[in-house]
């Protein structure tokens, strides 16, 4: 048995008014959230592929039972940012092609690479998600409640699940191929894909959306994993960006120095994902679905976070 609830939360995407700058004041958290809508989609269909394709060589119920999970999370994740690009692209409807230009990226992968890399592409990238999102979880007060309810909602769930589900990625992978060595040599190729991905996403923001509803803030995003891109976003944000509005601003130094550890260890070839610090907000929002499902979508106005909403 699998401890992996697949929970479908519906959120309220319906609207026109879905804003492209959801947390105004905190702008490059937001950029960062709205790439991670436009690169789900794809991504969680290439893991939803791949890992299909491994349930039958696993020889271990319990991990075919984990990996039947852990796909249909990600099948629910999917949907949602789906969910949230269509309602964006109702206003920017350029931002629908930019995101069918990442999943057709992740679908050549699909075509073209051996299931052992297309394993080891989720054991590395899920891999750095507990101590990505528990800054993020840990900060919910200065990055989500602030921004637009319906999308900081969306987010925190993903972000919770994202937890919840930490070693599935690698027992799926490990189940099949279970070689370090070769999961470490993918990282290049993981890391070169997701520079295409970046500029992908960074020009679509820029081209699609106009700079007066927020279309420069998409110059916070590196246009790729390069030095220079990283410079070029470094000195968007120093231009864009007020004192305090930064992704970081407030969060203690120590926590992003653990973070940055966090991501290296990640990597290691005794990484255990069970054994993470988790965010306290990762049990309480599961006791609170657990006791309202409709909570999830209105974290603010219906769950739990209601009583510290501001």
């Amino acid at each position: 048995m699998t401890d992996l609830q697949v929970r479908r939360v519906r959120f309220d995407f319906a609207g026109d008014d879905i804003p492209f700058n959801w947390q105004p004041e905190r702008p490059a958290f937001g950029m960062q959230c709205n790439v991670i809508s436009l690169f789900a989609p794809g991504f969680e269909k290439f893991i939803v592929d791949a890992t299909r394709e491994a349930i039958p060589l696993m020889r271990n119920p319990a991990d075919a039972a984990e990996a039947n999970a852990y796909l249909r999370q990600e099948a629910q994740h999917s949907a949602a940012h789906q969910s949230h690009v269509r309602a964006l692209s109702r206003r920017w409807p350029g931002l629908q092609d930019t995101m069918e230009q990442v999943t057709a990226s992740f679908d050549r992968l699909t075509a073209t690479k051996p299931l052992a890399w297309r394993l080891a592409y989720p054991a590395v990238v899920e891999a750095t998600f507990t101590p990505y999102f528990k800054v993020f979880l840990d900060h919910e007060d200065k990055l989500f409640r602030p921004g637009d309810e319906r999308v900081a909602s969306m987010f925190i769930w993903h972000f919770c699940e994202e937890i919840e589900h930490r070693s599935s990625a690698l027992l799926v992978y490990d189940a099949v191929h279970d070689s370090y060595p070769y999961r470490v040599k993918t990282i290049g190729g993981v890391v070169r894909h997701i520079s295409d991905i970046l500029k992908i996403i960074s020009s679509g923001f820029q081209r699609h959306v106009p700079k007066e509803q927020g279309g420069e803030f998409g110059r916070l995003i590196p246009n790729g994993l390069s030095l220079s891109a990283f410079r070029s976003s470094l000195k968007a944000s120093r231009e864009l960006l007020p004192p305090g509005q930064g992704t970081y601003a407030g969060v203690p130094r120590r926590e992003v120095l653990d973070m940055l550890v966090g991501l290296i260890r990640s990597q290691g070839p005794r990484h255990n994902p069970t054994t993470e610090k988790l965010p306290e907000l990762a049990a309480r929002w599961f006791a609170e679905y657990d006791e309202n499902p409709k909570a999830a979508a209105r974290w603010y106005t219906v769950g739990a976070g209601s009583a510290r909403r501001s």
